[in-house]
């Protein structure tokens, strides 16, 4: 019974450890890589684009700064990778090398880039 108890109690930790770190979560990096997103995208800030250039798309880190507490932004950022988004209107202008995200319906289903987006948005933001 001692060996259960001390077994559960290192299963509880191992589990809060993981969960304090939301960019070790290997599930949710899998179906990153898996659906093509870290092919533009990073966790953190300190990654760099093809050349030296800055990162085609916005990391990761970055993206839960701007979004932090903003309403909708789960439902807002869901669409834009599932629709894409608008080089005209690009609010990472200047800070990525990429000019907008294409449409990512083909590559992940909706269901799945929800799950990303909120694993995304509980980043940390310092990065």
């Amino acid at each position: 019974m001692k060996a259960q108890i001390l077994s559960l109690a290192a299963l509880l930790v191992a589990s809060s450890t993981a969960w304090a770190d939301p960019a070790n979560d290997k599930a949710m990096l899998e179906l990153a890589t898996h659906s093509g997103c870290m092919t533009c995208h990073q966790i953190n800030s300190d990654a760099k684009g093809p050349d030296g250039l800055a990162p085609v798309g916005p990391p990761w880190s970055a993206v839960a700064a701007k979004y932090k507490g903003v309403h909708g932004a789960e439902k807002q950022l869901t669409h834009t990778v599932m629709t894409g988004s608008n080089p005209y209107a690009s609010h990472w202008k200047g800070k990525v090398s990429g000019l907008a995200m294409p449409p990512n319906e083909v590559a992940i289903k909706e269901a799945d880039a929800r799950r990303l987006v909120h694993w995304i948005l509980k980043l940390d933001s310092k990065g």
